[in-house]
């Protein structure tokens, strides 16, 4: 990607996301997923092409990234790679690749009361909710137009919904515990956090499925985002010393 491009992002994330709210603090949107975001939609060809293997010399190389596994999802990603999706074998960003070094970095953050489990619990429990109704609706629609009760078969034809992939690939796990948390953009209370995450898994879940994008969570994030402040009209913490 050429540099400008990335330059261009950082300014509209300090520029627009943060400062014109008035800075550090008041931003309503998270600046770095504005920033993200504002790039998808203006270069989607630079921000979705990725290196084909082989294609260059790789004599020096690190890293390499590559396609997410959601853009590959409904032709070339099998049930057997759950396991490597949760360790990070597969190809994707940088930083959303490794589930378990993800689910590390969330337990570190909440034993040392960074934050607290309501958002990302609530949004890993919504995205698990949805797509593991869709995936047994879809096994039970192919099992009465098909009628072959090979479970193998039913649940590789409905992968397009299982849940297990949908928690351990894209940047679900990475917006769960490290963006969705921030505490200037996201509610107060602790039920108007659940009510935020709920609202972010569900989001996510539907950009996935039925959207243009294979990735839905920085979207959904900023849409809730801009609900926040709603939320915390309706769902107010307690006062300090009342029951």
């Amino acid at each position: 990607m050429p540099v400008w491009i990335i330059i261009l992002g950082a300014l509209v994330a300090i520029g627009v996301g943060k400062m014109s709210f008035g800075g550090l603090g008041n931003n309503i949107f998270n600046p770095a997923l504005v920033g993200r975001v504002f790039l998808l939609i203006s270069f989607p060809v630079q921000m979705t092409t990725w290196p084909v293997a082989g294609s260059f010399p790789t004599t020096y190389l690190d890293a390499q990234t590559g396609a997410t596994t959601l853009s590959l999802l409904q032709t070339d990603v099998d049930i057997t790679t759950i396991g490597h999706l949760f360790i990070g074998l597969t190809n994707g960003s940088i930083g959303e690749i490794s589930e378990i070094a993800l689910l590390i970095g969330l337990a570190y953050l909440l034993f040392r009361k960074i934050i607290t489990w309501h958002i990302p619990v609530s949004i890993l429990a919504a995205v698990a909710a949805l797509t593991g109704l869709l995936f047994v609706g879809s096994m039970f629609q192919t099992y009465h137009s098909s009628g072959t009760t090979d479970l193998h078969t039913l649940v590789e034809l409905a992968r397009i919904y299982h849940p297990l992939i949908h928690l351990t690939s894209g940047g679900l796990m990475l917006g769960a515990v490290f963006m969705a948390t921030d505490y200037v953009t996201s509610p107060m209370s602790n039920k108007g956090m659940i009510v935020y995450g709920v609202g972010i898994g569900v989001l996510t879940t539907l950009i996935r499925l039925f959207g243009a994008y294979p990735e839905g969570m920085s979207f959904a994030i900023l849409i809730m985002n801009g609900l926040t402040p709603l939320i915390n009209m309706y769902i107010k913490p307690k006062h300090f010393g009342l029951n």
